[in-house]
């Protein structure tokens, strides 16, 4: 008999976005063409400037860096933050493995095993598995589709705080909705954590991903230093997802010198990558309108597609790029995986997220789907017809 896994390693979940690859892996042998709606991996080129530090790397030897990050590249993201108004020094600033190491980070800082983190549904897949890693328990308050998926009356948050809890986090704008809070819920926010002395913990990734108004911190103004924390990263800001780099902001002291130690056990995050991303930051506001107005574009060739699909139901969203669609269907892993496995059209299919998996509360988003809006335009048009001609004949097939 092998031994047995510990609890932790036994209750890892899956992730929704990922769950279909055997069949993917499949119907790739099958069909010419598969449009992958289902991860958030953007299509927009790598920005040269960074790229080019690695092509003229003179190093002979890629030594460990600072726990922390590299001094000169915290100075460069303390800048980034400060033309946000959100005024951090370099030494507020600890630089991840990704934002995922960021968010794991977070977790096991300033909660204990069997503590609780309050986050409103439906959210981030993977936030499931960061809080398992630190044994964390994820406590979900539902937003709903019909309002957007807006944040959830403040009183029903507050209503799940108990002696357990230790923290409220939110991602803004958030993935999978693309909700952008607004400036009121960020504030009420802040005052519930002051009120009940608990972390707010704000997943940040998709600052310059905001279409109307602007994007709203939860460090832009003073008052809020002992309990705010950020966690972001460049994947999807420079479409560098392979470069594992994030970090995690706070004016907290001992939350910066807890995760520092944290940051010394693992050595330090990636070297050279933190060289190149110095030079990509110099691209500022222009760089990050033209790829905003780029996926503003793309947001609404979908919006205009769902508008022409029977029976579903989307508000437009105003963030990031992705969006959760209501559709006619009861259960959104079959539908996916009748797309996959049992549908072409002129043998092209495409391939979504199944809804559920966004939330913690069982039996939700089984009639939904998470859009991923990475695709070129041309891509984009052609994925939405495929996925009308899919969904008209999913229903026909099912009886619905």
């Amino acid at each position: 008999m092998a031994p047995k896994l510990s609890n932790r390693g036994s209750n890892q979940p899956s992730s929704p976005m990922r769950r279909l690859e055997p069949i993917l892996l499949k119907a790739k042998e099958e069909r010419k063409r598969i449009y992958q709606l289902n991860i958030g991996q953007p299509d927009i080129e790598t920005p040269n400037e960074y790229l080019n530090v690695l092509r003229n790397l003179n190093e002979k030897v890629v030594k460990y860096g600072h726990s922390a990050g590299l001094p000169e590249y915290r100075k460069t993201l303390a800048k980034y933050y400060q033309s946000y108004g959100i005024d951090v020094d370099w030494e507020d600033i600890v630089v991840t493995t990704g934002g995922s190491e960021a968010i794991i980070f977070a977790f096991a800082s300033v909660c204990d095993p069997g503590d609780e983190v309050i986050i409103p549904e439906p959210f981030y897949a993977n936030y499931n598995g960061f809080a398992n890693m630190a044994g964390v328990n994820i406590v979900p308050v539902t937003s709903k589709p019909e309002n957007g998926y807006a944040l959830p009356p403040i009183e029903e948050i507050e209503k799940k705080i108990n002696s357990k809890t230790k923290a409220i986090m939110i991602c803004n704008p958030g993935n999978p909705t693309g909700y952008a809070y607004t400036e009121k819920e960020i504030e009420d926010l802040k005052e519930l954590c002051k009120k009940h002395n608990l972390f707010l913990v704000s997943d940040e990734v998709y600052r310059e991903f905001v279409y109307e108004g602007k994007h709203n911190s939860i460090l832009e103004k003073e008052g809020f230093e002992e309990y705010g924390i950020i966690t972001d990263s460049l994947s999807k800001r420079f479409s560098l997802c392979g470069a594992r780099l994030g970090c995690i902001v706070s004016k907290n002291k001992e939350v910066i010198a807890s995760i520092t130690k944290m940051g010394q056990a693992r050595l330090c995050p990636p070297t050279i990558e933190q060289l190149a991303a110095i030079e990509v930051h110099k691209l500022g506001e222009e760089y990050y309108s033209q790829i905003r107005e780029e996926y503003k574009r793309r947001r609404d060739t979908i919006m205009k597609h769902l508008c022409d699909m029977e029976e579903t139901f989307c508000k437009i969203p105003n963030g990031a790029f992705y969006m959760l669609v209501k559709l006619p269907i009861k259960d959104c892993i079959d539908f996916a995986t009748f797309l996959l496995r049992d549908f072409h059209l002129d043998n092209e299919t495409v391939l979504v997220a199944p809804g559920n998996g966004f939330y913690a509360t069982e039996g939700l988003g089984m009639d939904e789907i998470r859009i991923a809006y990475i695709l070129n335009q041309k891509d984009l048009e052609r994925a939405m017809v495929i996925l009308k001609e899919g969904l008209k004949a999913y229903r026909k097939e099912r009886g619905l």
